[in-house]
């Protein structure tokens, strides 16, 4: 089985890009479970993924260099993985894991002098609570957690779910100049360059695969109809990568299903499709 991303030999740390830091962290998840066994289906998953990219007319992986790194053995391990990863000056991406680990890479970010910059995130749900369950750092309340950091802004795509509990909703009504939520009902009347505009020039990308339609992504923990499919996706995402300047990403709460395989190939690709735009970025 592989154990690098793509299953491609490994150029060396110094020059590679991007470091793929796999994290199969699962304490919160309340419904269905497996999101600890994400990044390892992920990688298996990429092993059959086209290394050259029909639309970029490249292969992204020679033009970048990729590194695996071993698993973090916990969340202070993952955070001073990413730490070093961004003071080598290299591109962090984090599988998860459920999606709690988010608020723990952002504190990377800021610890490492990052203190003007976005987070984007995909997702059904706004992940606003102010805990959950008795806990603090729940998945659903990831991206609350993250806006206990100064300097963050939030743009929001995809969600089609915000709790009236837990201080959600009254939170996101008093935070909008923090807040931009681009909700999935009204999907048909988005603007890419909205999307686009409302996020500052360094944007950390932080993707629930929940985002996706469930018919698309049905091993996730809370799988929602009305999702996003694949192409409304990555026409966003490649707008942001050609137009912001990306610092890192995280790819959070796939729970694989034995035997159904598209989904957790649907997230490789996504990966290695989003390390080519984030290099091919236009007026660099």
């Amino acid at each position: 089985m592989a154990k690098n991303f793509l299953d491609i030999k490994e150029k060396i740390q110094n020059e590679a890009q991007v470091v793929i830091v796999p994290f199969g962290f699962e304490a919160t998840t309340t419904y269905g479970g497996g999101t600890d066994k994400g990044p390892e289906a992920i990688i298996k998953a990429s092993a059959q993924v086209e290394l050259f990219d029909e639309e970029l007319w490249q292969e992204t992986y020679k033009k970048v260099g990729i590194n695996t790194l071993k698993e973090p053995k916990n969340l202070k391990v993952l955070e001073k993985a990413v730490g070093e990863t961004i003071k080598n000056k290299k591109l962090p991406i984090v599988l998860g894991g459920e999606h709690s680990i988010t608020p723990f890479i952002i504190s990377a970010y800021k610890k490492s002098g990052f203190d003007n910059f976005s987070i984007l995130q995909f997702d059904a749900h706004a992940d606003l609570r102010d805990g959950y369950l008795g806990k603090k750092y729940s998945h659903a309340a990831a991206m609350r957690r993250c806006l206990d950091f100064d300097g963050i802004n939030l743009v929001q795509v995809g969600i089609r779910n915000i709790s009236n509990e837990n201080d959600e909703l009254v939170f996101w009504e008093k935070n909008q100049n923090r807040i931009k939520t681009f909700w999935a009902k009204d999907e048909a009347t988005w603007k890419i360059n909205e999307i686009v505009g409302a996020l500052k020039e360094n944007v950390y990308i932080s993707f629930d695969v929940d985002a996706f339609d469930c018919s698309l992504m049905p091993s996730t923990g809370t799988p929602e109809p009305g999702g996003l499919g694949w192409y409304e996706a990555i026409d966003i995402l490649r707008a942001v990568c050609q137009n912001k300047k990306i610092i890192g990403a995280d790819f959070v709460e796939l729970a694989p299903i034995k035997g159904l395989h598209a989904p957790d190939f649907l997230v490789a690709k996504l990966i290695y499709k989003t390390i080519g735009y984030i290099f091919n970025r236009v007026n660099k």
